[in-house]
């Protein structure tokens, strides 16, 4: 049996919850997907978002599937595998890894992306705790220890250069990248900030009574750290868009859809969210993205419905 919505959010992170809430206080039959894989979780809290700093990501997300549901807005724990769409303009129907299927005249995707650790031992274990990849997330609760970067691309040296406004004491372990592939801009700006470079391949994390206490490279060398950030390979969700025919940009993080100002993408009637659209939607800016896509999806329903009824 097919059951038909006016909107789909397929997604049940910050952006996918604060689309839903738009929608159920906009009276729109809405259904949210979530597979129930949102990116922070290996995070113990979130920070930066005004009023619900150090909030632990499962809190928030069980406060707003609560606002949700308090709008008439239905949630599925389930994993959208397919998508399809009638003709240019007609619904889309989403097949569901349950086997159901479900139908809307718009669609929200806010799928969000994965996040590929690097294949160093201890590493995705400690992947939230003290293996980090934000400062702006994380910096306040670990600064002025003795902070390790781990270089996967050149473009770490700027992770590396930008960790270092929360500790003085910063080594950049170039791993995977060779000391001539740093620009000139990076080996002067990593000196000025006092970061000590260390080439050389890391072989593993060292760690006593839980908690980090070093990096042993390859040679056996062993440097004493308490906080490892790391550039984890981003991996978009972006398959159902891509089944829909939406135009993809690539990005050094990336393959992203091509989105307008309200998140809306090249297929009609197809919004992205948070990180569907983008590598640095912090969940802050995934809230946002997901309140002004609803608010222009229903707008743009309400005056297609009344130029049709003209």
């Amino acid at each position: 049996m097919t059951e038909t919505y006016e909107v789909i959010v397929i997604g049940g992170g910050a952006a996918g919850l604060s689309a839903a809430l738009v929608l159920g206080r906009a009276r729109r039959h809405t259904l949210v997907v979530d597979a129930g894989e949102p990116r922070n979780a290996p995070a113990a809290h979130m920070q930066g978002y005004l009023t619900r700093d150090g909030m632990p990501p499962a809190e928030f997300l069980d406060l707003g599937r609560e606002e949700i549901a308090g709008y008439g807005v239905e949630l599925v724990r389930d994993r959208a595998v397919d998508v399809s769409r009638d003709g240019d303009d007609g619904d889309f129907a989403v097949e569901l890894a349950s086997g159901r299927t479900v139908r809307a005249r718009r669609l929200i995707v806010a799928t969000g992306l994965r996040d590929e650790m690097p294949d160093v031992p201890g590493v995705a274990e400690r992947f939230g705790t003290d293996v980090l990849h934000c400062p702006y997330c994380h910096g306040w609760e670990v600064r002025d220890r003795a902070f390790g970067v781990l270089a996967t691309t050149p473009l770490s040296a700027h992770q590396a250069i930008m960790v270092s406004q929360w500790s003085k004491d910063v080594t950049f372990f170039l791993h995977e990248v060779a000391e001539s592939d740093l620009t000139d801009d990076d080996v002067r700006r990593l000196a000025a900030a006092g970061v000590k470079v260390v080439p050389g391949r890391v072989a593993e994390l060292t760690v006593e009574d839980d908690r980090l206490t070093g990096v042993r490279l390859a040679d056996g060398t062993q440097h004493a750290r308490e906080v490892l950030f790391v550039a984890p390979r981003p991996v978009p969700q972006t398959g159902l868009l891509e089944k829909l025919g939406a135009e993809l940009h690539e990005t050094p993080f990336g393959s992203y859809p091509v989105v307008d100002a309200t998140g809306l993408t090249s297929v009609p009637g197809v919004w992205a969210a948070g990180n569907a659209m983008g590598f640095s939607e912090q969940v802050i800016n995934a809230a946002s993205a997901g309140y002004r896509a609803a608010a222009t999806l229903n707008g743009e329903l309400l005056f297609t419905d009344l130029d049709a009824g003209s």
